[in-house]
């Protein structure tokens, strides 16, 4: 049976899947680097290549290669998930929003090649290859993600980025729907404006 094949009769059924579900139809997929042939390469200054699986109204399923560059810190929208790492190891970094609208860092875990972890809706974190693998991870989200706030915390700036933009800040103008300014209060604390 050939990829598209198991995609379609593992995924089309899926409706509104719960977090159980998901996971349920990423271990029936057992999907391999071997299924992965035409894998596209990691892009030169962006923390990773992705190659759309498949879409329907309900799902959607991304494969990404990474470079040695971390994303940016990030949600998923509206959106939950899981991911697996197919080979290399990941590093994830989990936030917590604070009351100013920033994301501070709570901790961070890796995963290793077969290893799973949730990705729940408007959980922020970021990601990267960890020592020196070649990190390859599956990504399976309900519904498909629209509506990614994607954080430059050095800048204190924000934005809801296109849906054709990855967990990056955007370079070009029509991959920013909304810029968010975070600004600093008189304490000189960093403070939101409509995050």
């Amino acid at each position: 049976m050939t990829l598209t094949n198991r995609l379609k009769n593992v995924l089309d059924c899926l409706k509104a899947p719960s977090k159980a579900e998901l996971k349920d139809a990423l271990l029936r997929l057992d999907i391999t680097l071997e299924d992965l042939s035409n894998l596209p390469k990691p892009l030169e200054g962006k923390p990773y290549n992705r190659e759309l699986l498949y879409k329907s109204e309900e799902v959607e399923l991304l494969v990404m290669n990474w470079s040695e560059l971390e994303c940016a810190p990030h949600d998923h929208g509206n959106s939950h998930g899981w991911i697996q790492v197919i080979t290399g190891t990941s590093c994830n970094s989990v936030y917590e929003i604070k009351e100013d609208g920033l994301p501070a860092e709570l901790f961070h875990e890796y995963y290793e090649k077969g290893k799973y972890f949730y990705a729940p809706k408007k959980a922020v974190h970021k990601m990267q290859a960890s020592n020196h693998t070649n990190l390859v991870t599956l990504h399976l989200y309900s519904p498909p993600i629209t509506g990614m706030i994607v954080y430059d915390l050095r800048k204190c700036v924000a934005c809801v980025v296109s849906d054709d933009c990855g967990a990056w800040w955007p370079k070009e103008q029509y991959e920013k729907v909304r810029e968010i300014r975070l600004a600093m209060d008189a304490s000189g604390e960093e403070n939101s404006n409509n995050l």
